[in-house]
């Protein structure tokens, strides 16, 4: 299994597992998709390691953070990944998002205001977007699924077939990790528990959008649908574009890859933080 050296941060009476890499003067922090924790930027990191300090990190309940059985919203996420950033981030920074972590840094971002230098969000999901206009059934359903799977992954056969799909495109080393941390009983439940968050935020996200972000932003849209959602991606992908046309400061890229843009794709990611790092090198921060 991957080997790297980390720490635990206290954010709001949890904890959380950071890892720093890299070196420079900027800094990065990745924000991970729902189910997902710091390995899943194994990829990318190495790319910009000589460009920047790299942060990465478990939210609460997943991998190396410290454990909860408390029903953590968008909001509470959001204020830890702020608590975090204010613990171990100096000065400014660019922000890296992937899928539901979008909701998460874009509610960040409201209370980051001038520190946060750039936005790249991977492949997310707009409250907007026909997708949750049922959401709450589909999540209803998506639990039970994960309620079986939180059974089976006791088992190291069958977690191994259970997340085949993170086998094919991670290195090897980061998807042992993955199996050992995050498909396990515990890392099952908290995937849940985020799901029903999601489901519980759309709502208010719908009446009440985040702020737009006012740093200069790239949206990467994955341009390969999953088997069977054609469709559906296709009317996902305009609302990305429609979003970041709302933008001050937007961009919107389609990049040939799956969802996981940052395992298969992780080039494209580090050229997307490269373009926001160059965007403002020598910008003042936006007056708060």
């Amino acid at each position: 299994m991957r080997e790297q050296t980390g720490r635990a941060v206290p954010v709001n009476g949890r904890s959380v597992h950071v890892e720093e890499s890299g070196s420079g003067p900027d800094r990065v922090v990745f924000e991970a998709g729902q189910g997902l924790g710091r390995t899943c930027w194994d990829a990318v990191l190495p790319l910009l390691a000589d460009r920047a300090r790299l942060v990465a990190y478990d939210r609460a309940g997943f991998g190396r953070s410290g454990r909860t059985t408390a029903r953590l919203g968008i909001d509470d996420m959001a204020a830890d990944l702020v608590a975090m950033v204010e613990a171990v981030v100096p000065g400014r920074f660019v922000l890296v998002a992937h899928s539901m972590g979008g909701l998460v840094a874009r509610r960040a971002a409201e209370s980051l205001g001038s520190r946060l230098r750039g936005l790249l969000l991977l492949d997310p999901t707009p409250e907007g977007a026909p997708v949750y206009d049922t959401f709450d059934r589909t999540a209803v359903q998506v639990d039970r699924a994960l309620s079986v799977t939180q059974r089976l992954v006791r088992f190291r056969p069958l977690a191994r077939m259970a997340s085949g799909n993170v086998r094919r495109v991670f290195p090897a080393d980061t998807y042992e990790t993955m199996l050992a941390e995050d498909f396990v009983p515990a890392g099952i439940a908290q995937t849940r528990r985020e799901f029903r968050a999601v489901a519980a935020a759309i709502p208010r996200l719908r009446a009440e959008p985040p702020a737009l972000p006012a740093c200069p932003t790239v949206l990467l849209s994955a341009s390969r649908p999953a088997k069977g959602r054609g469709q559906q991606h296709a009317v996902i992908a305009e609302h990305q574009r429609r979003w970041a046309e709302t933008l001050p400061d937007g961009r919107f890229e389609e990049v040939d890859s799956g969802h996981l843009v940052q395992a298969e794709r992780p080039e494209a990611v580090a050229a997307g933080v490269r373009h926001l790092l160059d965007r403002t090198a020598d910008r003042p921060a936006p007056l708060a």
